[in-house]
């Protein structure tokens, strides 16, 4: 009896192996097929060699696989849709050591810190690629991340560390990337440094690009930075040598980028040239939306392939692979019933948690308006010598007539109102007069869609506060605002040809709570009084 269950046992066994042996020839055909692939079906074959793998248990390939997707959705601007399909293949790696599942992950998680630097994200992105770098075994690929961390860096600030980390990477033997490090390089010492001299190195990583034929913009674009404040036409040249250079290799994004370089250095030609920046700019967000759901499609239709090629097996089963899928339906529906109750658990302490928050927030409000003002009035009775009766009773039915507001939770109807778009270009409009003009641009209803209205109000009063400013000291002409949403990042462009604000006075011209405000809504707002006339203000925050 022993031996036959043995035989049994023996088949099946060599029967599955087989069967994952046939699954795992298949799925690496379509790897090669995404591997030379130059229809736009990468992440189509990809996706197939995944759930293939899947199939046949091998996590590591199928986590190779979704890292190859991953890079296709950050080439194409779906980074938030790169950076969950990067978690899913770390998943598939979370218990495994071997040389192959640590290349892996450290190419995933570089992944990961590129899409969170394009959204803004710098602490995921440092810790991402800090990641990368402890797990990567090899050489070259390490030089690599090193140097994205010092670049980085730079972006933060940190220039010693960022020098500290691109200095690591020095040694590679690949010429384009040597001449990325030393551009790096020369710029985090001259940002630490404005007395380091960085074109010597500027010009040797464009030598270096130019005699390849690969990666001329970033030096194009290093040089045009560097000279933007010290000779505007050498900084003009190199924004232009970007631009053309960019339209011969078709990169929408290195177009953009030399385009608003342009409009800030020609403003005999700022119209032309902010027009072909607006319509380029529509065109990308366009592709990157069509990407993204081209992606979740394509994820759709393979899944849907799979789980009807999975019903036409357990149709064609026998008895008792029926009697299994019911067992496994009985569980479900076991673990579906306990995740049932835990849901109303949770419900009911979220109820509890904004009961108690509503009772903190009227408790505040209560505190912030009656006891204040009462506290006002009794402190003018106590300290006015001429006591005005009539006017201190004013005062007292003020503070009841907003205690009785309290009470019913009444809110100020102007914040009801939800075209915010028009409340904007109304707030702006109203500081045109004779001698200022004002301009909106990109101030569309799409651009407020998913704003609390609390962010909104807080925003609201930021530019008011930069009009108001505008109006008592900078004596300027001309006042434009720009509009812009970038995926899950408003970003607000306030530019005037006045006489500008110095440095040590931002704070001290009506925008003291501008700061505070920025904060409330988690944004960043930075005021560039380094113009040779005007000021620049960017604003920046999330949606939600």
């Amino acid at each position: 009896m022993k031996k036959i269950f043995l035989i049994i046992l023996s088949i099946l066994l060599f029967s599955c192996n087989k069967k994952n042996s046939e699954k795992i020839f298949i799925a690496k055909t379509y790897v090669d097929k995404a591997k030379t692939d130059t229809t736009g079906s990468s992440f189509y074959y990809f996706n197939l060699a995944k759930n293939l793998y899947f199939d046949a248990k091998d996590s590591v390939e199928a986590a190779r696989s979704l890292v190859n997707m991953a890079i296709i959705q950050e080439s194409k601007g779906d980074y938030y849709g790169s950076i969950e399909t990067s978690l899913e293949a770390n998943r598939c790696l979370e218990k495994k050591q071997d040389s192959l599942s640590r290349r892996i992950l450290a190419s995933s998680f570089n992944n990961m810190a590129i899409c969170s630097s394009y959204l803004y994200n710098f602490d995921e992105t440092i810790k991402f690629y800090k990641k990368a770098i402890q797990y990567s075994d090899d050489t070259e690929n390490k030089y690599m991340y090193y140097n994205n961390l010092g670049a980085a860096l730079i972006t933060l600030g940190k220039y010693a560390d960022a020098q500290k980390n691109i200095q690591l990477s020095l040694s590679t033997k690949d010429s384009l990337k040597y001449a990325m490090f030393i551009n790096n390089m020369a710029r985090a010492k001259n940002y630490e440094d404005k007395s380091y001299n960085p074109l010597p190195e500027f010009y040797k990583a464009l030598k270096i690009r130019e005699r390849i034929g690969k990666d001329e913009n970033s030096s194009y674009a290093a040089l045009s930075n560097y000279f933007f404040y010290i000779d505007k036409s050498k900084a003009l040249y190199y924004a232009n040598k970007m631009l053309n250079t960019a339209r011969k290799n078709s990169s929408s994004e290195d177009q953009l980028q030399a385009l608003q370089k342009i409009i800030n250095l020609d403003p005999e030609n700022y119209l032309k040239y902010f027009e072909q920046f607006q319509a380029l700019n529509d065109s990308v967000q366009v592709s990157r939306s069509k990407a993204k759901n081209q992606f979740a499609t394509i994820r759709y239709d393979v899944e849907k392939k799979n789980a009807d090629n999975q019903k036409l097996k357990a149709d064609n089963s026998k008895k008792g692979n029926n009697i299994l899928i019911l067992l496994i339906a009985l569980v479900l529906a076991f673990i579906t019933l306990l995740w049932y109750r835990k849901r109303q658990i949770s419900l009911k302490q979220e109820n509890e948690i904004k009961l108690k928050n509503d009772q903190l927030r009227i408790s505040k409000k209560v505190h912030d308006v009656v006891a204040n003002g009462i506290y006002q009035v009794m402190t003018k009775i106590e300290n006015q010598e001429n006591f005005d009766k009539e006017k201190a009773l004013d005062e007292l039915e003020f503070v009841y007539e907003k205690s009785r507001d309290i009470s019913y939770e009444k809110t100020d109807p102007e914040n009801e109102i939800k075209d915010w778009k028009e409340k904007i270009s109304n707030l702006i409009a109203s500081f045109k007069n004779e001698k200022t003009e004002t301009y909106t641009v990109g101030n569309e209803s799409d651009i407020w869609s998913g704003i609390s209205t609390s962010t909104f109000e807080d925003l609201y009063q930021v530019i008011r506060e930069l009009l108001v400013n505008m109006k008592k000291h900078s004596q300027a002409s001309r006042v434009v605002f720009k509009f812009e949403r970038i995926n899950n990042l408003i970003k607000i462009q306030y530019s005037d040809d006045g006489i500008g604000i110095p440095g040590d006075m931002v704070y001290k011209n009506g925008l003291t709570n501008t700061g505070t405000r920025i904060d409330a809504i988690r944004g960043e707002i930075i005021f560039d009084n380094k113009s040779e006339k005007g000021l620049k203000v960017n604003i920046s925050f999330p949606v939600s």
